[in-house]
């Protein structure tokens, strides 16, 4: 085997290569506390060696008797321990978002068998607590935290003795690149989880040929902020590659401190999903909104030129200076919002608007956009950082190690190393999914200029006018979005004679327009019903219906007062929307258009 044929051999590659001081870092008492690469390794071992002594681990390695342990908790160092020491005896970590709901847990604690528990934080705990009845296989409970009604986690490292730690070495020794590393359960939009089972080749592949390709330079001295949820693969395969190349990973608080956090860590990149990257927009286009006179003037001159960069094309000196002079000026001050050392910004989970990440790129803060789904590990493919490797509008080139093929339908299948095991316990899916070692995807796509992957839809998604027309809502969505005044919005329209739309204004923004029109904004349930609010949305869709087909133009729209959340059920962890499920919500909302 070679030095990174498994994936906790990252861990001891980054000790042999370059120790580090601060491996991983989390803010306690407002103070940032560094965990060495050596404290990381002296603490997975001893946490390996403790559940050993607990009989856990991967007896014959089949993925039927590979112990499962759940993991519920927020992003921090306990994460990657306990991830890490599982990995080393064979067991299988299956990651539960804390979002989760208690039927979909109850599901999946019994669908794998779950053995033990591992949490953080109370709410999670009492979720726990609430299902552990009705799952006969789970013994224990531990926590991350000192909580009533659980186990303290070292407790199990206090258990360790000599001898478990000798037999360790062996267990470590055992484990193969085509062992079972984790099993991944994706929510999808519709119906019940599915198990993704990913060996260490899957993931360990996709991780090097993804360093390969970006490419993930070693840089000790870098910082990374991590916020994204470990439990969805895009970090936590991420996190593997900052130990490969030897960059701290700093954990954010939570969602609502990244502000905060990005000013203290100063970080060189991080990864985020395009909502993220939409709402820090919106809030400094929102202050840029505010400025007047010849500060506004400068805004928004700086903006209009960010909006014509283009990676691909020399724009000639003139272009090039007054964009000099504009990043001086005004983006400076953007960069600085995001600690002043940003590198680069990675986003994935779904399609991020053209616009947002031209106007970043052109403002020295480029975003790569890549593309892949749990069941490929996940990368398929990424725009990259050297020269020619990125294309806006595009997921990039497909990673290297890996092939591509498009179906007849356009359908994007994927072939390589980094291809799932399968589903657990569900061959019929899996058989539908993995055809003669192709992964079909579900996605829809082409290439432009034969080299950039773009992804057009999801083939579940399109569907058809009652004229038999199809439509395709993302790149509808996505366009709409790029208006101020849109937060959120979802196309609908299947077997019905036109396209209508559910809209979510930015309620900050139609209060600002609402004051500047001498219009009372009262309540938001208030505002989306004011004829004169209506007739601008009205004017915006028409603006933007020129950019579609007659069949894609939305003839109808609702505007609804309310955000969707994932705690209110209408997106996925990941951010996406739950198509089925705001079908139903809004079922009386989508008649009106209809009636």
């Amino acid at each position: 085997m070679n030095e990174n044929s498994r994936i906790f051999d990252f861990l001891q590659n980054q000790l042999d290569k370059f120790p580090k001081a601060d491996m991983l870092n989390y803010k306690a008492n407002g103070k940032w506390i560094p965990i060495s690469t050596q404290a990381v390794k002296d603490t997975v071992d001893q946490l390996s060696a403790g559940l050993l002594a607990m009989g856990i681990g991967g007896h014959d390695m089949t993925v039927e008797n590979q112990d499962k342990i759940a993991l519920i908790s927020k992003n921090r160092p306990e994460w990657i321990i306990l991830d890490l020491a599982c990995q080393q005896i064979g067991a299988l970590l299956c990651p539960i978002y804390p979002t989760t709901n208690i039927n979909e847990l109850e599901f999946i604690f019994n669908d794998a068998t779950i053995k033990l528990a591992f949490v953080s934080g109370e709410d999670i705990l009492a979720k726990v607590e609430n299902i552990k009845n009705r799952v006969p296989t789970l013994e224990n409970i531990f926590a991350f935290d000192e909580l009533p009604g659980a186990i303290f986690w070292k407790e199990i490292i206090a258990a360790a003795t000599a001898a478990d730690v000798e037999k360790l070495a062996i267990v470590q020794k055992s484990i193969l690149p085509e062992h079972c590393a984790t099993i991944i359960y994706t929510s999808g939009t519709t119906g019940f989880p599915k198990g993704v089972m990913l060996s260490h080749k899957n993931i360990v592949t996709n991780v090097l040929n993804s360093v390969n390709s970006f490419p993930f330079e070693e840089k000790v001295n870098a910082r990374s902020l991590s916020f994204l949820p470990l439990n969805h693969i895009f970090e936590r395969m991420v996190t593997y590659i900052y130990m490969n190349s030897g960059i701290s990973i700093f954990y954010a608080e939570s969602l609502d401190t990244i502000a905060d956090n990005l000013k203290d860590v100063k970080p060189n990149l991080f990864c985020t999903v395009p909502r993220l990257l939409e709402k820090v927009y919106e809030k400094i286009m929102a202050k840029g909104a505010k400025l007047t006179g010849v500060k506004r003037k400068l805004f928004y001159w700086a903006v209009d030129l960010a909006n014509q960069y283009d990676v691909l094309k020399d724009q000639g000196i003139l272009y090039n200076a007054q964009l000099a002079i504009a990043n001086k000026l005004i983006f400076s001050k953007w960069r600085e919002a995001l600690g002043g050392n940003i590198e680069f910004i990675v986003t994935g989970g779904a399609a991020c608007q053209v616009s947002l990440i031209r106007i970043f790129s052109a403002a020295k803060i480029p975003i790569y956009e890549g593309y892949g789904p749990t069941e490929n590990s996940p990368v398929i493919s990424v725009n990259c950082k050297h020269k020619g490797g990125t294309k806006f509008g595009t997921v990039g080139p497909v990673l290297q190690g890996q092939e591509v093929k498009l179906e007849a339908d356009g359908e994007i299948c994927v072939k390589g190393p980094s291809v799932m095991m399968g589903y657990y316990k569900r061959p019929d899916l899996t058989a539908e999914t993995l055809i003669d070692g192709w992964l079909h995807t579900g996605d829809i796509g082409v290439f432009e200029d034969g080299k950039y992957l773009k992804i057009t839809d999801r083939k579940k998604e399109l569907f058809k006018t009652s004229g038999g027309k199809y439509v395709a809502p993302q790149p509808i969505e996505n366009k709409m979005k790029e208006s101020p005044f849109v937060e959120q919005m979802m196309i609908v329209g299947a077997e019905k004679k036109f396209v209508g739309a559910l809209i979510v204004p930015s309620i900050p923004n139609l209060k600002e327009w609402m004051r500047q029109k001498n219009i009372p904004f009262v309540t938001s349930e208030d505002a989306v019903n004011n004829p004169q609010v209506l007739e601008l949305y009205k004017e915006l869709i028409d603006s933007f219906n020129k950019f579609f087909n007659q069949v894609e133009q939305i003839k109808r729209f609702e505007l609804l007062p309310n955000e969707w959340t994932i705690e209110s059920g209408e997106l996925t962890p990941t951010l996406k929307l739950k198509r089925k499920v705001i079908m139903e919500k809004y079922a009386k909302v989508i008649e009106r258009i209809y009636n």
